[in-house]
């Protein structure tokens, strides 16, 4: 078994990347460790256990920024931002159940390392557009900073798109400073029963591209849900508007008030409404909305025990299959067809996991051109070894 460095200090956590390029040792990058289990499964020297970088460094409501360090849990700067009204507006997931994992373990780095953000990615953005800047060092053992801590500095903000979505292979942080948003007063969700996934998918787009402003639309278990957030006139008004526009579709509605909504919506976000069993395998799929039928369609007619739901308005499609030796990758990578998209295994055994490529191959040329970004910054390959093949 590795053992665990735990470094306590930005000066302590170049050291140890020093030591272990020096001595041509790999890491475990961990937060909380509560997203472990997604990748490809790694074998390293050395566990480096960011918990002891922990906690607040600064916080300007008036600035709409918070700055923490790398290992601080999401749901203490979740408890933070909620005393002043704000919010993360990119809604990081909580995936620790999913994944065999206590609720509430991540941290808000870990979110930013996997890219990851939950139903008003639609309207606030992916999680690489509220990273603000950050410090950490890189594979040959350099600090470096990018950005800054207020919202109109822009420097570095490719940078912060090269690192989100990384898995912790490029470099370690050891700081961020995120963008945040003020909470909205309201939160209203129209449910519209009994649509068929074609039909949901028409009026989710339909939604999304009405002047409504809905910040959330997803479709599970014969349920539509749209979203409207805001002070107390608009989201009437706007609901009205919305129910307007709908009435062709022939459901009938159901109207959630604030607290149900913002129940709901959480479950989302933590892809509760998938009824995946305990040895399911659970697939992520990235595609056009008006695609997402058609991809659920093609995997279940190889695999009539799929269950699935759709986020994103359908351009984010939750699939649950049943546990097999290659957790059915060709069915379901090949069911993206023309229009492309790209698949992700978020969930499997450690030995599927082995034999999968979990995330999406990429083409020739974005292949090569990662391959040059990690020589850049990870020549030695120290960080996260094969996690992301």
């Amino acid at each position: 078994m590795a053992s665990t460095i735990k470094p306590r200090s930005p000066a302590e956590l170049r050291q140890a990347v020093e030591w272990a390029l020096n001595e041509g040792v790999t890491l475990d990058i961990r937060g909380s460790g509560a997203k472990l289990a997604l990748g490809k499964p790694m074998v390293c020297d050395q566990v480096l256990d960011l918990s002891g970088l922990s906690g607040v460094v600064d916080y300007a409501p008036e600035e709409l920024v918070v700055t923490l360090r790398a290992g601080t849990p999401l749901k203490e700067v979740e408890a933070l931002l909620a005393q002043r009204n704000q919010m993360l507006a990119f809604e990081p997931p909580d995936l620790g159940p999913l994944l065999g994992q206590p609720a509430g373990e991540g941290t808000l780095v870990g979110a930013l390392m996997g890219n990851l953000a939950g139903p008003r990615r639609l309207s606030a953005g992916a999680a690489r557009d509220h990273l603000l800047g950050f410090s950490g060092v890189n594979g040959r053992g350099e600090a470096f900073k990018s950005g800054g801590k207020v919202m109109k500095n822009v420097t570095g903000y490719d940078l912060s798109k090269v690192l989100a979505g990384s898995w912790g292979t490029l470099a370690v942080l050891d700081e961020v400073s995120v963008k945040v948003l003020p909470a909205p007063d309201q939160t209203r969700t129209l449910l519209l029963h009994g649509l068929a996934d074609e039909a949901a998918v028409q009026a989710m787009c339909a939604a999304m591209g009405s002047p409504h402003e809905v910040s959330g639309a997803a479709h599970m278990l014969g349920r539509t849900a749209l979203r409207i957030e805001g002070v107390a006139p608009s989201v009437e008004a706007r609901l009205k508007g919305l129910r307007d526009l709908l009435m062709e579709s022939g459901a009938s509605v159901e109207e959630l008030g604030t607290l149900e909504s913002r129940a709901f919506w959480r479950e989302v976000r933590d892809v509760m409404p998938l009824k995946a069993a305990a040895n399911d395998v659970v697939w992520k799929v990235s595609c056009p909305p008006t695609e997402g039928p058609g991809v659920v369609a093609r995997i279940r007619a190889g695999c009539p025990a799929v269950e699935a739901f759709y986020d994103w308005s359908g351009g984010l499609v939750w699939l649950a299959l049943p546990n097999s030796a290659d957790a059915d990758q060709a069915l379901v990578r090949g069911a993206l067809g023309p229009a492309g998209g790209h698949a992700t295994l978020i969930r499997a055994p450690e030995a599927v996991r082995a034999e999968v490529a979990v995330f999406q191959p990429p083409a020739p040329a974005l292949a090569a051109l990662s391959a040059r970004v990690k020589e850049s910054f990870d020549p030695k390959r120290l960080f996260n070894p094969g996690r992301m093949g």
